[in-house]
């Protein structure tokens, strides 16, 4: 085609430029409009509430709702949308700092935050610590939910089998009872000494023969008490029980006498914090894979304790 302004070719060459800064130019303008619902063609990115991602997991545990649980917020509002997750062992001073450092402001720990199983805090009320936490707490409008009943209420235990993978002990579980495990038979020296590495502990606490083999060992993370401890050893028979922490004057004292009458049973206590905070990373994933679009981290607690 030929115009009087333009040599053969020439009107081709202009039409397809002129098409191609039409297609860039609108391509910016879509871009610059903000995301559309899904009605009009584009994904909105989802938000959640506190309460949404709390639901969403006590449904997930199946069981309903359980009575009397320490499961509930210790700070914020259940409405609250939240713009990032952490989650942790206990949330410290230092681990709210760092969630908001992190942008976060919704917290998901294991244990309580206020030094008493059911963080009752009448006692508490004219308390500097207290107050301190609470107001910085506020201040940056950060929710805290404590996930211990539920989490444990899994089948199987999410913080049990956390803890398992970590020292690779997983492949020993019994399917019906996942935290007895028959391994090969090792010396409970090297048993200790993996779960050292592996948790990263610096030292434990035991009664026994470092020498003595072991082949059936019983896991009891976290604090489960002297008489479920004792009952458990009376039942299922185990060469090493590994736990997180005790009673001085239960589970020892069985353990002792129970090797003076003959019996090839050792105690291994690890800490609570140290046989439960990998497990509390179980919820980390569970975030990632169930509330897409919200930045999830973990942010260890470490133990408050240090050895001489």
């Amino acid at each position: 085609m030929i115009n009087e302004n333009n040599q053969p070719g020439e009107t081709n060459d202009l039409t397809r430029r002129k098409f191609i800064y039409k297609t860039a130019v609108g391509a910016v303008a879509i871009l610059a409009i903000p995301a559309l619902g899904k009605a009009g063609g584009f994904i909105q990115p989802e938000t959640y509430t506190v309460k949404q991602i709390m639901d969403k997991f006590i449904a997930e545990v199946g069981i309903g709702n359980i009575p009397n649980t320490v499961d509930t917020l210790k700070a914020g509002s259940p409405d609250t949308v939240v713009t990032g997750i952490v989650t942790t062992m206990f949330p410290t001073i230092d681990v709210i700092r760092k969630t908001i450092d992190h942008g976060a402001n919704f917290i998901i720990a294991h244990e309580p935050t206020f030094y008493n199983h059911t963080d009752n805090t009448s006692w508490l009320r004219d308390d500097d610590v207290y107050q301190y936490k609470t107001d910085l707490l506020k201040q940056h409008n950060i929710a805290i939910w404590r996930n211990h009943d539920y989490i444990h209420s899994l089948k199987p235990d999410g913080v049990m089998m956390g803890v398992l993978k970590l020292l690779e002990w997983d492949q020993y579980a019994d399917k019906e009872l996942p935290n007895l495990l028959t391994m090969q038979s090792t010396p409970l020296r090297d048993l200790v000494h993996e779960a050292k590495v592996k948790l990263n502990i610096d030292t434990v606490r035991y009664v026994g023969d470092l020498t003595e083999t072991c082949r059936r060992v019983l896991f009891m993370e976290g604090a489960a008490g002297g008489q479920r401890q004792i009952e458990a050893i009376m039942k299922y028979k185990p060469n090493a029980l590994f736990c997180g922490e005790i009673q001085e004057w239960e589970t020892a004292e069985y353990v002792r006498d129970a090797r003076a009458k003959g019996d090839n049973i050792s105690l291994i206590v690890l800490g609570h914090i140290a046989s439960e905070e990998p497990g509390s990373e179980f919820m980390l994933e569970w975030v990632k894979k169930n509330v897409p679009g919200l930045k999830v981290t973990h942010i260890t607690s470490g133990n408050s304790l240090k050895f001489l």
